[in-house]
């Protein structure tokens, strides 16, 4: 699979289906961060809307 890594965009989490397996880069344009609190108080709230399992 050829990928185009969004240098903007590091991501570690290999089994998304956007990442990069030759580097830690995702390859969107653009990436949507949510959460799944109602009041989101530290990084562990925060999500990447994005993901998708490969």
């Amino acid at each position: 699979m050829n990928c185009n890594a969004n240098k903007s965009i590091e991501c570690t989490v290999s089994q998304c289906a956007h990442h990069c397996t030759s580097s830690n880069y995702c390859s969107l344009d653009k990436i949507m961060v949510g959460t799944h609190e109602a009041n989101p108080s530290m990084d562990q709230c925060t999500d990447c809307m994005s993901f998708r399992k490969k």
